[in-house]
């Protein structure tokens, strides 16, 4: 396995979307976007939900790579909720069947949502809730908490809006590590929050944790594990550390041998993944980790899970609306993109305009890609086209001689042994990528 870690080390999407954004062409106008929204609306059956990015954080954490503004002053909270709330009114007076097709998903990131006080939380949220339709399996709200900023008045107030699932980002216990990524944070902190959580009746608690960071070792991944077991959250994130320091500059702080890299990196995978295994956990999708009691490993058996822009998610909706600085949309035919830049975001919406950066219109071909890999990436088979028959056995030739993928009559399935290459095999489908083949360097490592 190590020579295969090597071999197969090397930049690869992690296919929360397809096309991938850096392919992303024909971008559509604020209009065009719109009236892919109400084409989404009006599909028999339709629900959808919304993201909503909250990029606020105290202080930097060196490691991110997400979309986010430092600062310590509270006060911009105001300003922020009032352009959430504008935005809100910009798409509730645009596509009015927002109000009559059922909001089935909820999820606050960033940046740090715990930022907002739990008053400005409400005053995002309200407006949205007061107006939605919610009906059947009720709605699925989670939020994403940083414990060093979260108090129980946080989660009380969170609780009374419908939130039942909370993520702690962790990342690691170990102090080292904490000290070089600039996160600082005690196990007593998490596990306060933690068991906050449980006291209020929040269903699902989940832990992030990265391996690959600065400082990690064999000794501080299983320490990192064991702690993790002690709290014993519902479900777990074991993500890659997606080292990218031609996008995030802070990321050159760190010294090339404090890196783990290639087997040596994925070993600290391997080491927290048999203690996870161990400890009761069922491992889901690429990188996730479930207890079968957990919404996430019942998607998982009854082959319903979905991956989008927020990762793994037990269920899909044909239509997620991103609000937000930065915030990423969907619908079956187009993405779209906030502005990235706060200042331009700002600017648009008090313009009264919706902050369009980017997007792109998917063809024929796109949504056929999509489709397949999603497939691929949650249950690990797909069904080839014809044209794909005839060309898996080249271009997979070498994955399939290391035994981590094979071909089944129309089938191409990942073995138990090629999981963590998964992203390597996903390359197969990736037309875009293949055509262009970029000369700069544009994703992470896939190992």
């Amino acid at each position: 396995m190590t020579e295969l870690f090597s071999k197969y080390d090397v930049p690869a999407p992690r296919y929360t979307s397809y096309p991938t954004v850096p392919f992303w062409s024909d971008p559509p106008s604020t209009d065009d976007w719109l009236a892919s929204v109400n084409r989404a609306l009006d599909e028999e059956g339709m629900a959808w939900s919304i993201y909503l990015h909250l990029p606020f954080c105290e202080t930097l954490c060196t490691y991110c790579a997400c979309n986010t503004v430092i600062t310590r002053d509270h006060g911009r909270e105001e300003g922020y909720v009032e352009l959430l709330n504008r935005e809100w009114e910009l798409y509730r007076q645009a596509a009015p069947a927002l109000l009559e097709r059922p909001m089935r998903q909820l999820h606050l990131g960033g940046g740090t949502p715990t930022f907002f006080s739990p008053d400005n939380l409400r005053r995002i949220l309200v407006p949205i809730l007061e107006r939605v339709r919610v009906e059947g399996a009720g709605l699925d709200a989670s939020i994403e908490v940083d414990p060093r900023r979260t108090t129980r008045a946080h989660l009380e107030a969170l609780h009374g809006l419908g939130f039942r699932r909370i993520s702690l980002g962790v990342q690691d216990f170990d102090p080292e590590v904490q000290r070089i990524v600039n996160r600082i944070q005690p196990y007593a902190e998490t596990a306060r929050v933690t068991e906050d959580a449980r006291v209020l009746g929040y269903d699902s608690v989940n832990f992030d944790l990265i391996y690959g960071l600065p400082k990690q070792t064999r000794e501080s991944i299983v320490m990192t594990a064991r702690e993790t077991l002690s709290l014993r959250p519902d479900r777990i994130a074991l993500y890659s550390f997606a080292l990218v320091p031609w996008i995030k500059p802070t990321q050159r702080s760190y010294k090339d041998e404090e890196i783990p890299r290639g087997s040596e990196k994925r070993e600290l995978y391997e080491l927290a993944r048999e203690l996870l295994l161990e400890g009761g956990y069922q491992e889901i999708g690429m990188d996730h980790f479930a207890l079968p009691h957990d919404a996430m490993a019942q998607a998982h058996a009854d082959g319903t899970l979905h991956r989008n822009f927020m990762g793994y998610t037990e269920v899909r909706t044909r239509l997620l609306l991103g609000m937000g600085v930065s915030a990423i949309s969907e619908t079956p035919d187009c993405f779209h993109q906030n502005e990235k830049a706060f200042p331009v975001y700002e600017k648009k919406l008090r313009q009264g305009e919706l902050p369009t950066l980017r997007g792109h219109r998917l063809n024929e071909e796109d949504r056929q890609l999509r489709e397949q890999i999603l497939v691929f990436m949650t249950r690990f088979e797909v069904e080839l086209t014809a044209e794909q028959q005839a060309e898996a056995p080249t271009f997979l030739a070498t994955m399939i001689e290391d035994g981590l993928v094979e071909l089944a009559g129309q089938r191409l399935r990942l073995t138990e042994r090629g999981l963590p290459f998964l992203r390597n095999a996903c390359l197969f489908f990736d037309q875009r990528l293949r055509r262009q083949q970029p000369t700069s360097r544009i994703f992470s490592q896939a190992v």
